[in-house]
């Protein structure tokens, strides 16, 4: 976490309960992102609209959610910021989101980027992609997910934890194209192809297939983004011999999760919570996520960095984001019967 994160938590944590409900022009924010960039958007919020944000990070969404439920109705917060549509998913199920109510939001963001009981939406989201050590492996030997449990690539992919959400959410997906049996299939062959036992984040994916613990790995897409983005040589190197694959893009297309927020049902600033939410869907905004977190805008015609140009135009699932948080249960059950750890 960077030092004005905690910064901003450490003040949060000094200010009173009741100080923060009862604050003027305030909104207060409780997150799970922690990048230098919400910092940034933060005080550019403020100075457009004179309204102070008071930050609230911690590590993990079910930090959020745990406490959230402890503050009952006399929580402060007023807005959820956080990563992936199964953490959101999982505030509207246990009833801590109220209603957006935001034409701002219908109008900017696809229908299947936000929630269909109105109560969340993305602000920008990344793609879950395949990347392999093009020294060994031949482009378009790896097309789309399902080609990850071929028997050849046994003893070769890296991949983080299946208690992550990241990895719950692709499978989620994978379920809803593939149906459970498939999918339990799936999961068990990948779980044989592992290069070792799974660990680290995505970065560690990426420096593991440099190192050559393994060949193949599954990263979100703003991680390689920020290694070629990066400069620091020592990045760079790292994904000098690596090629990227956006799967599935002859059918269905590539899996992404988000980066998305709500407003709190007992938000004691509601319309301060919803200006905040629409103004990440800015322009500048969305572009300053593109350039500095190497994230997809959710909004048409915003710019888009040079790194996430070299992409191309992949092809990404349409499918409802609310309709797969609802396959996220056996999703978590494959993945624990295949041995995926």
């Amino acid at each position: 976490m960077n030092l004005r994160v905690l910064s901003s938590f450490s003040v949060s944590c000094l200010m009173s309960v009741a100080g923060l409900s009862h604050a003027a022009e305030v909104v207060n924010v409780y997150s799970s992102r922690h990048y230098e960039v919400d910092q940034e958007v933060n005080d550019a919020f403020t100075k457009a609209t004179g309204i102070q944000v008071n930050l609230v990070a911690m590590k993990e969404a079910g930090q959020i959610l745990e406490r959230l439920k402890a503050e009952g109705k006399n929580s402060p917060a007023d807005v959820l910021l956080t990563v992936d549509f199964g953490n959101l998913s999982a505030a509207s199920t246990a009833g801590l989101l109220g209603k957006l109510n935001s034409e701002v939001v219908e109008k900017k963001v696809p229908a299947a980027l936000r929630d269909e009981g109105n109560e969340w939406t993305s602000i920008a989201f990344r793609a879950r992609i395949i990347a392999f050590d093009k020294t060994k492996i031949k482009t378009g030997e790896i097309k789309d997910y399902e080609d990850l449990a071929k028997a050849q690539w046994k003893g070769k992919v890296l991949v983080r934890s299946s208690n992550h959400i990241y990895n719950q959410s692709l499978t989620a997906s994978i379920l809803k194209a593939n149906g459970e049996a498939s999918t339990e299939d799936w999961a068990k062959k990948v779980t044989e192809n592992l290069a070792r036992k799974p660990e680290g984040g995505d970065t560690d994916q990426l420096k593991g297939i440099a190192a050559g613990r393994g060949q193949i790995a599954i990263v979100n897409s703003y991680y390689a983004g920020r290694l070629l983005g990066s400069s620091k040589p020592e990045d760079k190197k790292i994904m000098e011999n690596i090629e990227l694959v956006f799967p599935n893009q002859a059918g269905r297309g590539t899996h992404i999760n988000v980066s998305g927020a709500g407003i709190l049902k007992n938000s004691p600033h509601a319309a301060a919570a919803r200006k905040y939410i629409e103004f990440w869907l800015s322009p500048e905004i969305q572009a300053k996520l593109s350039n500095v977190m190497y994230e997809f805008p959710v909004i048409k015609g915003a710019e888009l960095s040079p790194v996430l140009k070299s992409f191309g135009t992949p092809k990404f699932d349409s499918v409802s984001l609310t309709q797969l948080a609802l396959q996220a249960p056996l999703a978590v059950r494959i993945l624990d019967r295949a041995g995926w750890r």
